[in-house]
């Protein structure tokens, strides 16, 4: 039996998806391992966010009531404390900018060795994790030659969990060395617009180098509006200047897993489609029927988006 601890994370007060992410993939490493699942919640609401990780699949919550946010120095003498107390096989973080700022910290500290950005997960006698390489165009596994692991995990690849569950909630307390504390969070500051979160949308309708002139947009932001949709847009339309960085789309944007994505004019570079290959449903529109996207679209409109979005507003006005 082989136990699991992963990290959950939270921001500005609330968790976030991938922490939900993480009690999946920690699960079904355990139904692997035949151990049991732990969850470490550091910092702010500690006792609040144990309630909304009260799932199925988890068997014990362990609280550490230290700061109000992430802080890297606490994180890592944290996870290091608890995992000794623990002794779990292995330990599961987001592979997220603050997983990847605490998770290395964290292998050196504990002498494990480290795999990060994984899009799956198994135990047949060891640990085999699955990852994308040369801009996700080619998938490969990793077998792990250690008896134990750390490992970050993509968000957006499994499933949240939902399912309610009684696990234990226990506080934990260890000796912060307050001299490793080198840094606080003293704020945050939006970039870009910040007037929207496309990793929140329900419904997505991204644009891409199809579009061919900025003024063209409105058309689209036109679809989007009919469908009390959010506007995104691949990474050219960025590029060009037309849209601000925070409505990328993608491995150099953001990650999404929206109920609808509608790409118009996105050809579905592997750039652009592991950000947005999470989607419960894909809709594309491109002129070219050969176009990637159509690959892993659930509905696919081969026409030419100034006819076919006209028409699309038209229907949901």
């Amino acid at each position: 039996m082989s136990d699991v601890l992963a990290v959950v994370e939270h921001r500005r007060g609330s968790l976030r998806d991938v922490s939900f992410e993480l009690v999946t993939a920690g699960s079904d490493l355990v139904s692997d391992t035949g151990g049991d699942l732990h969850l470490a919640v550091i910092g702010g609401d500690v006792d609040a966010f144990a309630g909304e990780l009260s799932l199925a699949g988890v068997d014990a919550i362990h609280t550490v009531a230290e700061g109000d946010e992430f802080n890297h120095d606490v994180t890592v003498q944290a996870v290091e404390a608890l995992a000794e107390e623990l002794d779990p096989t292995y330990v599961l973080m987001g592979n997220t900018v603050n997983g990847l700022d605490y998770a290395p910290a964290v292998a050196e500290r504990l002498g494990l060795p480290l795999v990060t950005d994984a899009i799956g997960l198994e135990n047949d006698g060891g640990l085999v994790v699955t990852r994308e390489m040369y801009a996700s165009k080619v998938e490969s596994t990793v077998e792990v030659d250690a008896d134990r692991a750390a490992v970050t995990v993509r968000p957006g690849e499994w499933d949240a969990t939902e399912e309610p569950g009684e696990p234990a909630i226990e506080a934990f307390s260890f000796d912060l060395d307050e001299s490793r504390v080198r840094s606080r969070v003293t704020g945050f500051e939006e970039v870009g617009s910040g007037d929207v979160d496309i990793a929140d949308a329900d419904v997505l309708v991204s644009v891409g180098r199809g579009i061919e002139e900025e003024e063209n947009i409105e058309l689209v932001q036109e679809l989007a509006d009919a469908l009390g949709a959010t506007l995104s847009s691949s990474r050219p339309i960025v590029d060009n200047g037309w849209l601000p960085k925070d409505r990328q789309v993608g491995q150099s944007g953001k990650v999404v897993t929206p109920k609808f994505y509608i790409a118009v004019g996105i050809s579905g570079a592997v750039q652009h489609v592991a950000g947005m290959k999470g989607a419960e449903n894909i809709v594309a529109i491109n002129t070219d029927p050969d176009a990637p996207i159509f690959d892993i679209a659930d509905y696919g409109i081969v026409g030419d988006l100034f006819d076919v979005v006209p028409e699309l507003i038209e229907q949901f006005e």
